[in-house]
């Protein structure tokens, strides 16, 4: 057996379970119905991706960009826009506080475990700093412009359908200036290698064929899989807005993370943060810009925004924040393990903290629960996004220079 078609194979055969248990109607008990649908999840996001890479070849650069980089993360929005959905046909529920819980924790672990391992996996392979390319500047100014309106969100309390409007039109912009880019020769590995190489008729049949395929297997699995995650919450006493935050991304993120460090360990750290950068920027825009939409269709109407409680405003007031902190350590483009291990460890500490301090009857400025102390790191990565914007003024001021066109310039 070709060993490139292993992956294939493997990543093919963990999706059946999962869907059998969506086709057959069998109930089983939340825990291991979460498990196998979440598995079927991930086996389907390899299989996405592998298929997004060998599109590529195919498809023109301008759509390529637009498309495949929302395919590619079709996994994530498909358990966000669950929640949002369910969130409009069933008001008064937890619904709307589970899509932004999903939607937070996959921005904040993009930055806070892929981006900072990409960072620290290349510092121990080769002693250097992880470079960007210079085009890519691209790619930070707009995640910086994204961000900055994000923070208006919280600020104003509610997230409506103009503010999804602003999102996708910021993605637009990036999409028309990073269309204009000169095109390059598309290189594949492993199974998206074996694929690209087959005749081209068959190559673009098979390529379809996985879209089709796991296009319909995280379809199928998204209710099965965030049904039985709140449920698993509740069997397990676990809080089920941490388990929606933290687990649920984790099936959707893993593929794209696990080929970000093969690249990385292949010495190719530039392409496997550019993969990541453009991830985060795609869920920063086109998946928060979803959601009032999906919202506003499930509830029959626009009138009335994504009902937000002060706990979900902070969250995303948090998720900005850190947002803020890693366009600014970025604007070198550059992330060397200094700027990594402040990322990791602001990071860490607003997810452990909460559990670390239980019991303390600390007196904190906004209290001494998870809320609390989630709203004193976001004071904190504000404070250090001053102190670092300032200490790179220059590489700030360079970051309007994404929006020209500019020839790559390979470090």
């Amino acid at each position: 057996m070709n060993k490139k078609a292993l992956p294939l194979i493997l990543a093919a055969l963990i999706t059946l379970p999962g869907l059998w248990l969506k086709l057959s109607g069998v109930h089983l008990a939340p825990p291991p119905a979460a498990l196998l649908s979440g598995m079927a999840i991930l086996g389907a996001s390899f299989l996405l991706l592998w298929a997004c890479d060998v599109a590529q070849m195919d498809i023109p650069q301008t759509l390529a960009l637009a498309v495949v980089a929302l395919i590619a993360v079709l996994p994530e929005y498909a358990v966000d826009m669950y929640f949002t959905w369910q969130a409009g046909k069933n008001p008064g529920s937890d619904y709307a506080h589970y899509a932004i819980a999903n939607m937070t924790g996959a921005n904040r672990l993009l930055i806070g475990v892929a981006w900072t391992s990409i960072a620290a996996i290349h510092w121990f392979k080769s002693r250097r700093r992880v470079f960007l390319h210079q085009d890519q500047r691209t790619e930070v100014l707009f995640l910086g412009i994204a961000t900055a309106y994000a923070f208006l969100i919280p600020i104003k309390g509610s997230l409506a359908w103009y503010d999804g409007l602003v999102f996708f039109a910021i993605y637009a912009w990036y999409i028309r200036l990073a269309a204009q880019r000169p095109c390059e020769d598309c290189e594949l590995e492993g199974p998206a290698e074996l694929i690209g190489a087959l005749p081209k008729i068959r190559r673009r049949w098979a390529t379809i064929g996985l879209f089709v395929f796991a296009a319909g297997v995280i379809l199928a699995s998204a209710e099965l899989f965030s049904e039985n995650l709140v449920a698993s919450g509740k069997v397990f006493g676990i809080n089920e807005f941490l388990l929606v935050q933290w687990l649920a991304p984790i099936a959707s993120e893993a593929p794209e993370f696990i080929v970000a460090i093969m690249f990385v360990l292949r010495g190719q750290a530039a392409v496997a943060m550019g993969s990541l950068l453009s991830s985060k920027l795609n869920q920063w825009t086109l998946l928060v810009g979803m959601i009032p939409g999906v919202y506003g269709l499930a509830s029959g109407g626009f009138e009335h925004p994504l009902p937000l409680g002060p706990y979900q405003l902070h969250e995303l007031f948090l998720t900005a924040a850190q947002s803020l902190l890693a366009v600014a350590l970025l604007a070198a483009l550059s992330l060397g393990p200094g700027a990594a291990a402040l990322l990791f460890f602001m990071f860490a500490g607003q997810l452990a903290g909460p559990s670390l301090l239980e019991g303390m009857n600390l007196d904190l400025p906004w209290g001494g629960d998870t809320d609390g102390i989630h709203q004193i790191f976001s004071a904190g990565y504000v404070a250090l996004f001053l102190i670092v914007v300032w200490m790179k003024r220059h590489d700030v001021w360079d970051l309007r220079r994404g929006a020209a066109v500019e020839q790559r310039i390979i470090e």
